[in-house]
């Protein structure tokens, strides 16, 4: 039983017949106070009719002779400070260690959850300002799926648009033979580059023909599409290339053209129920009552927008999958974007649980990335670097350029990650790569320790696994010193910390609980002697070291993040 439902029914057996749901039992805000906290007595004073140290005295009263607190005190007006028993939590370590997952609950399970991350725009090489959305739509998948959750991760492409008409133009008359018959998204993105600064010109003939080129491919002109296809083809080619880098998988690509006949029935069905009215030529829906603006489903010249087919996805989406929620992982300037759209799907009728992610913009070294800056990294530089860098650490170590990559790679998830998604942030390489303070190679690092302290142990190591073998199983928990305890009570947090994780869409909340665990992990490790105990002792605290590696390498496979046996 979850603390907070033995306290909550303390309550009721204080005061019987009164409902006392929502109480909640949380880690206390310093250790002078007891191992947790309950601070409901003030909520329901006014329900139990008494003042608030009445209650907390009362229901005091009623966990006496319960074997899970040692003692239970009253501060303040009615604050209840709880101690819990040496038994309960060494009971409660016993079974994190042998459930899945480390004791993740599964409160997705039945249910469909659909996430859109990443979407690249078809034909351009993706760059750093890609890693934000890539990152944090990967971690937040995971965390869904860790609670049980039937996860459709999607790619939704930039693949269609007045783009495509340059693209085509161009690769028919700016590229060389060799390179449309070696056709690489650099070319294809050198091509784009090439022909629109052609469509600029004054005469507009070039521009003229790029749109001719993209009515064609409107129409179905069938060498148009299939150039088309050739670009896609390429495109995904090479997002697949850096996805399996970052360990990122997705289980459909969809682009802005797999929702193109859906999105005239979305129109129609907009100006059947009133919602969409003409204005200057255009098809609008009018959220000013909202406080949202004007948004276009169908502009003056016949063509979509966004709008128009997001709208069209989401059904798409509902009628396929039937999902309890969709997550769309954005940068925050698509913010009104998303709340206009949300606002219209509600009126249609769609009940599915949208959610936006918006993240904040991505700075380096303490400049805006754009290509006026003339620092717009690709994203393939951006980790050839992050692993040239992490070899030069590793490399005195013994380490190999397995080892640098997982640790480079690692550090630019983790820098990323460790921040809340909605924060600008400015990417530091020293920053990334310390092995000290809150960064990746830190908590890698963290987990390379316990390897090596359980191997120096004698534990040994599982062959198939790689990672160190289970204590053998008669080793039980025995928290005796006040760092054990703090590390042993962090540990029970991991599944609660999950699901918060999962609850807010941050896996910064996650990051940020692993590195608690790691610094309470340093504390113990540096005040309580492991290897050079009585053997009673050693074992207990071999086991505890034992559940913290499991804990963390758990915790940072969620966030996409390797954790090496040797650093």
């Amino acid at each position: 039983m979850e603390l907070s439902d033995i306290v909550k029914a303390a309550f009721e057996k204080a005061y019987p017949g009164e409902d006392f749901g929502g109480v909640r039992v949380l880690p206390a805000t310093d250790p002078k106070f007891g191992d947790y906290q309950c601070n409901d007595a003030l909520k329901f004073a006014k329900k139990a009719k008494a003042n608030p140290r009445e209650v907390g005295a009362k229901v005091a009263e009623a966990l006496k002779g319960n074997d899970v607190f040692e003692k239970v005190e009253i501060a303040g007006p009615g604050f209840l400070n709880l101690t819990v028993s040496s038994a309960w939590l060494n009971s409660q370590l016993a079974d994190l260690g042998s459930r899945p997952r480390c004791g993740i609950p599964q409160k997705g399970a039945g249910k469909k959850v659909v996430i859109d991350y990443s979407s690249p725009n078809a034909a351009k090489q993706m760059h750093i300002g890609h890693i934000r959305s890539t990152v944090i739509g990967c971690a937040i998948d995971r965390i869904f799926r860790s609670l049980g959750y039937d996860v459709i991760a999607d790619n939704h492409l930039g693949d269609w648009g007045t783009q495509f008409g340059i693209l085509i133009k161009g690769y028919r008359e700016l590229l060389t033979d060799d390179e449309r018959e070696n056709l690489t998204v650099a070319n294809l993105e050198k091509c784009y580059v090439l022909s629109a600064a052609k469509a600029k010109e004054e005469d507009g003939v070039w521009k003229d023909a790029c749109k001719q080129e993209l009515v064609k491919l409107q129409q179905g002109d069938k060498d148009n599409l299939a150039l088309w296809k050739r670009f896609i083809d390429i495109s995904i080619g090479e997002f697949d290339r850096m996805y399996a880098k970052l360990g990122v998988k997705f289980d459909t690509y969809r682009g802005e053209s797999y929702y193109n006949d859906t999105m005239p029935g979305i129109v129609a069905k907009l100006q059947e129920m009133g919602l969409a009215v003409e204005s200057e030529g255009a098809l609008v829906v009018n959220l000013e009552s909202e406080k949202l603006g004007v948004a276009i489903v169908r502009k003056s010249d016949g063509g979509y927008n966004y709008t128009t087919s997001d709208l069209a996805c989401v059904k798409t989406r509902v009628e396929e999958y039937d999902p309890e929620r969709i997550i769309y992982v954005t940068d925050a300037r698509q913010q009104l974007h998303f709340k206009q759209w949300f606002s219209i799907a509600a009126k249609m009728g769609y009940t599915t649980k949208l959610v936006h992610v918006p993240f904040g913009l991505m700075s380096f070294q303490g400049k805006a990335i754009s290509t006026r800056e003339g620092n717009l990294i690709k994203l393939d530089e951006l980790l050839a670097e992050a692993k040239r860098r992490a070899y030069d650490i590793v490399k005195e170590r013994g380490g190999d350029e397995k080892l640098a990559e997982q640790i480079g790679y690692g550090a630019v998830k983790y820098s990323d990650l460790s921040h809340d998604p909605i924060t600008d942030i400015d990417f530091s390489w020293d920053k990334a790569l310390a092995l000290e303070g809150n960064s990746g190679p830190y908590l890698q690092y963290a987990y390379a320790r316990v390897c090596s302290l359980l191997e120096k142990a004698g534990s040994g190591t599982d062959g198939a696994s790689g990672a160190p073998e289970p204590m053998p199983k008669d080793v039980g928990f025995a928290v005796s010193t006040s760092s054990e305890k703090r590390l042993a009570l962090q540990l029970l947090e991991f599944p609660g910390a999950v699901v918060r994780a999962a609850e807010a869409y941050k896996p910064s909340v996650l990051a940020d609980y692993l590195f608690q665990a790691a610094q309470l992990y340093s504390s113990f490790y540096q005040s309580s002697p492991i290897l050079k105990s009585e053997p009673s002792v050693r074992a207990a605290r071999l086991k505890l070291c034992e559940l913290f590696g499991k804990v963390l390498s758990t915790g940072l496979g969620l966030l996409g993040i390797d954790t090496p046996r040797h650093i």
